[in-house]
């Protein structure tokens, strides 16, 4: 099948002779956010709604941009507004609406989804909403259909989810005891715990002391308590930490000049400078603490959270109301560079939502720090097309060895091996250039997709290290 291969009848040939070193590996997902209790728990999806479209804001967002509320999609609320609670009803909406999604991902990876996952071969509409939610639905009763058993058919190896510190890791416990904790492992996420600008940050770091019996009333005391956290999920078999920071910005600062943020914070005097640069101090501290624990850093700066208050008032964070933003990386990273860049025991991980700075910043960035590795296009640029620029901006500078490989950052967990298979298609054909041009020596362009697809991100996020 030549899907997403190119037009050139030499180039998709040599994509697809490439593509089939790549189609059948196993799957990598060392980044995304799938509820570790779907798995856990193993027990059957709901319906087709709130499969495809609740828990999915590429699709509430579309449908909410031509005036469809959420609560009409089941998103549920935090300000007691009615919500929409029949799974057809929402089902139709979206078929109704399909049209919308013409040219997205979101149309490409759910129409793979209804064909090689459930045997859809109808196209949603109207006429067919009832007939493909009824044919997905009866699929969904099956045991072949259950979350652990498609987990195995998607051939996944590791899947890592995110939880705060101040998760106790529940699901994880649960998934290990049922010989699962070193196929669906946890990443270390601790935004909530250095952010004094997020409501309730103080109660939080309260929380924290709490559940781990220590004073976090000094700034000493803060640190050693998500130390200690971090010791946890690295035994609950996490091997990385992610960073979802407003910017980029990092900081080095003393122990006094850090207590001085932390004491200010605590006792609610933090202004935005100085919450900025509370946040840009800790993501140094946290690769001082990967030098230790061997976590691998994730940054993902660079979204205005919670830009549409509207919806963040009515259904909380984290419904697709975020924004990109201009990322200065060049010297928001370089404190942290400065102090870490060449250490071998750091690894950083970036990810950029402003791919105006591919070429500029990051590829040779990463091109000249040996910590540093560019993440697959995240969010808004997970695309057939962002894909392709990625690889077209960043491998003249830091080739393909310093990036990481292709991460689903999805909570939509049947996607994920569509998602993939679309990385691999357009790696195949980028390759296949290479290789049409004299570029690349058709050998070396397979195994290059070998790695890219699944020998990187193993060996990146140290996912090979038992």
């Amino acid at each position: 099948m030549t899907h997403l291969f190119p037009s050139d009848p030499a180039q998709r040939q040599i994509a697809g002779e490439l593509y089939r070193h790549a189609r059948d590996l196993p799957l990598i997902s060392p980044h995304g956010h799938v509820d570790p209790a779907l798995l856990a728990d193993d027990t059957p999806f709901p319906d087709p709604a709130r499969l495809f479209v609740v828990p999915d804001h590429y699709v509430t967002r579309m449908l909410a941009s031509q005036g469809i509320p959420q609560s009409r999609l089941g998103v549920p609320s935090i300000d007691g507004s009615p919500v929409e609670t029949d799974g057809r009803a929402i089902w139709r909406l979206l078929a109704e609406n399909w049209h919308l999604f013409r040219g997205t991902p979101s149309r490409l990876w759910t129409e793979k989804v209804f064909r090689e996952v459930f045997g859809v071969e109808k196209r949603l509409r109207r006429e067919t909403a009832d007939a493909i939610y009824d044919e997905i639905s009866d699929k969904l009763r099956q045991a072949d259909y259950r979350p652990r058993a498609l987990f195995t058919r998607f051939n996944i190896e590791v899947l890592a989810t995110t939880e705060s510190p101040l998760d106790e890791l529940t699901a994880h416990a649960k998934l290990a005891a049922d010989g699962w904790g070193d196929r669906v492992i946890t990443t270390f996420r601790p935004d909530n715990l250095v952010d004094p600008e997020w409501p309730g940050w103080a109660d939080r770091v309260a929380a924290l002391g709490a559940l781990t019996g220590t004073d976090v009333g000094t700034y000493a005391g803060f640190l050693n308590a998500l130390r200690a956290r971090r010791e946890l999920f690295v035994a609950a078999g996490a091997t990385s930490s992610d960073h979802g920071h407003p910017t980029a910005a990092t900081l080095v600062l003393d122990d006094g000049e850090a207590a001085v943020l932390y004491r200010k914070a605590l006792g609610g005097g933090t202004d935005a400078r100085d919450a900025e640069a509370f946040r840009a101090h800790m993501l140094t501290e946290f690769a001082r603490m990967s030098l230790d624990d061997g976590l691998v850093m994730q940054l993902h700066p660079g979204s205005v959270r919670n830009h549409d208050g509207a919806l963040h008032r009515r259904h909380g964070r984290d419904v697709g109301g975020d924004i990109p933003s201009a990322t200065d990386y060049v010297h928001g990273l370089r404190p942290l560079l400065d102090a870490y860049g060449h250490d071998p025991r750091l690894r950083i991980v970036l990810y950029t939502l402003d791919e105006t700075t591919f070429t500029r910043e990051l590829a040779p960035l990463a091109g000249g720090y040996p910590a540093l590795y560019l993440g697959a296009p995240w969010w808004f640029l997970d695309s057939p097309e962002g894909l392709r620029r990625f690889r077209e901006a960043v491998t003249e500078s830091a080739g393909f060895y310093n990036t990481a490989g292709f991460a689903d950052d999805t909570r939509a967990f049947c996607s994920i091996p569509a998602r993939h298979d679309v990385a691999r298609r357009i790696d195949a054909g980028f390759l296949a250039r290479l290789v049409a041009e004299d570029r690349l020596p058709l050998d070396e362009a397979a195994e290059t997709i070998a790695d890219l697809a699944y020998h990187l991100p193993k060996r990146v996020f140290r996912l090979d290290r038992s």
